[in-house]
């Protein structure tokens, strides 16, 4: 059984950003916002990847860049940014798509 600590991830979000975590589901975690997704690393627990929303401001992506990988230091945890997602609502159901 594969072991993923939210708690870590949302401490790091909470850290870095002030935001909650409004949703997680599998391997991913959607702050407040979904300005951007963390998922996990199923070969390392430590490691988390980002995931920017496609229509987030370069300078702001920057900035929270810099503050979610701090956050993520403080943790012993290790953060790589791997892109974009772009979200579709479907009906019920919504479609993530990575860029």
């Amino acid at each position: 059984m594969i072991y993923r600590d939210l708690e870590k991830v949302r401490t790091i979000i909470d850290e870095a950003t002030g935001l909650e975590v409004s949703y997680a589901y599998d391997d991913l975690v959607f702050p407040d916002h979904t300005a951007f997704i963390i998922q996990f690393d199923d070969a390392k627990a430590t490691h988390f990847f980002g995931y920017f929303h496609k229509d987030c401001n370069p300078a702001d992506q920057r900035d929270l860049e810099d503050k979610l990988t701090a956050a993520s230091l403080k943790q012993k945890c290790q953060l790589t940014f791997k892109g974009s997602f772009n979200l579709e609502q479907k009906g019920e159901e919504v479609n993530i798509h990575f860029l």
